[in-house]
């Protein structure tokens, strides 16, 4: 059981809860804090003070000033207006992420909700009951308002719930799992929705996977090293030594003890090639570049998921409420649109590597990697699959954040589109995992045909793969080859078994 308090959650813990069925409660240390700026904002209400978002409208209607006998009917007429997100539901890992970052950030004490609110919304996770949350919608400032009001819907009892892939209705779910809805108290609706919620859940996923992506990343490019007959030379520690950014030195590294005691590099260490292909001899710098944006991103998330951004901010112990802008998703908007970069550029690389591979006149290999070419076709098309997610993935890697589109009757006149960012990353990484697959289905086939024996992790790794996948003699349906090695990517199979027996990858 994950413990929040608004200051200490970690990218680990949001994957733990949104991935592996840990369960998630309030800390106690937490209550005061959030009862204080609950105890000021009831003070507000009180004395009749007129306080944007507590006592007034929102946005363009902040002028607009709600009577007291209101304010109930103003929570629920929020959630349901806002409520205005299309497109397909969104996976039940990235809804358990964002009601998990949703209480950390009320819990931290300056949303002005009440204790029992926080509550409510973790106990909504740790019994599975999970919002139907449209995946488009956000313009990422103002917070993921249209995805969050499908959140919170389902507290009051109204919107639907996912469940079993299917929708029900969502006063059924909560009737099921035990829990009554309930009726949203001033400032509650608004605080619910002010967030950057969505944006930053898919950033806790795509990083957290991109982690793992990239290890792919470099243990299909050592596979390539071994079935194109690389020199190790570039990998040389002297060489990154005198150019030393983090990434590209642990690539380097690591690509080093992946290809340890290779007899297939160590049979043509004296042969008249000089230098590889761009593609092979600058994995260290262009993965590595690829690392330090992934440990940028995580840097930022790190931040934000510990933040508090909704508005306005109650501060009890100066007695005010301030309206700013901690909603705005520009932080994560930069970051996902980076993350998706990067991670496109792992896809550039490994299709590169795939054709260089499947090419008879630059592989030293049988045409398309298989015997008997003319009557089979090998791995040719599966390279033209590869370069299809390529091409796409470049059109995704347009920086969303670059656009702005006004709001709210110009109101909120600039915004981020991070979310839009966000789901692109996503997007990209999962195309990245099907290229990944490709190179290392390539690789190994290629290895296939070397008789010296692999280093110490790329000997693991293709026993892994021919484990599940057999070495291609003929033709056959290769999608199912490319989805089987795709599930050993994105799981981690392969990575878990590698590591095994050279050590953690860093």
């Amino acid at each position: 059981m994950i413990k929040i308090d608004g200051s200490s959650l970690s990218i680990e813990d949001v994957v733990r809860v949104a991935r592996e069925g840990v369960g998630a409660e309030l800390a106690e240390s937490a209550r005061q804090p959030v009862e204080r700026s609950r105890e000021l904002v009831e003070q507000v209400l009180r004395a009749g003070k007129v306080v944007y978002g507590i006592s007034t409208g929102v946005g363009e209607l902040a002028h607009e000033v709600i009577s007291a006998d209101q304010a109930e009917a103003m929570q629920r007429n929020l959630l349901r207006s806002h409520a205005v997100g299309v497109g397909e539901p969104l996976g039940e890992d990235v809804v358990r992420a964002i009601m998990l970052l949703r209480a950390n950030a009320l819990a931290k004490g300056y949303s002005g909700v009440r204790a029992e609110l926080i509550t409510f919304l973790l106990e909504m996770i740790n019994r599975d009951v999970l919002p139907m949350i449209p995946c488009r919608g956000s313009v990422g400032a103002s917070g993921d308002l249209a995805p969050l009001a499908h959140l919170a819907l389902v507290i009051m009892g109204e919107g639907e719930c996912m469940r079993g892939g299917a929708r029900v209705a969502a006063e059924e779910a909560l009737r099921e799992a035990g829990l009554a809805p309930m009726t949203l108290q001033p400032k509650e609706g608004l605080a619910l929705i002010n967030g950057t919620q969505l944006m930053a859940a898919l950033g806790c996923l795509v990083v957290k996977d991109a982690e793992i992506l990239l290890k792919n990343a470099l243990i299909a490019g050592a596979m390539s090293f071994e079935a194109l007959k690389g020199t190790n030379k570039s990998l040389d520690e002297k060489v990154h030594a005198v150019r030393p950014h983090p990434g590209q030195v642990r690539c380097a590294a690591n690509m080093r003890r992946l290809l340890a005691g290779s007899e297939i590099i160590a049979s043509h260490r004296n042969c008249q090639k000089v230098q590889d292909a761009y593609t092979l001899r600058c994995i260290p710098q262009v993965y590595g570049a690829v690392a330090d944006t992934i440990d940028h991103a995580r840097g930022v998330l790190a931040i934000e998921i510990n933040s508090a951004n909704d508005n306005p901010l109650i501060f009890p112990e100066t007695g005010e409420v301030i309206s700013g802008g901690n909603f705005h998703g520009e932080p994560l908007a930069f970051i996902m649109d980076f993350m998706g970069i990067a991670l496109a550029e792992i896809a550039n690389m490994s299709e590169r590597t795939v054709d260089r591979l499947v090419n008879p006149h630059l592989s030293g290999l049988p045409p398309f990697l298989v015997e008997n070419s003319g009557l089979n076709t090998g791995f040719m098309i599966a390279q033209y699959t590869a370069a299809a997610l390529v091409s796409e993935n470049k059109v995704l890697a347009h920086p969303s954040s670059v656009d702005s589109i006004p709001t709210s009757a110009g109101q909120e006149d600039h915004v981020s589109m991070g979310a839009t960012a966000a789901l692109h990353a996503l997007a990209i990484l999962r195309n990245v995992e099907h290229v990944l697959a490709i190179e290392m289905l390539c690789a190994a086939q290629g290895m296939d045909f070397q008789s010296d024996k692999p280093g110490a992790g790329t000997r693991v790794a293709h026993e892994v793969i021919r484990r599940q996948i057999s070495h291609l003699q003929d033709d056959r349906l290769l999608y199912e080859d490319i989805e089987a090695a795709r599930r050993l990517v994105a799981y981690g199979e392969i990575v878990r078994a590698v590591e095994q027996a050279i050590g953690g990858m860093e």
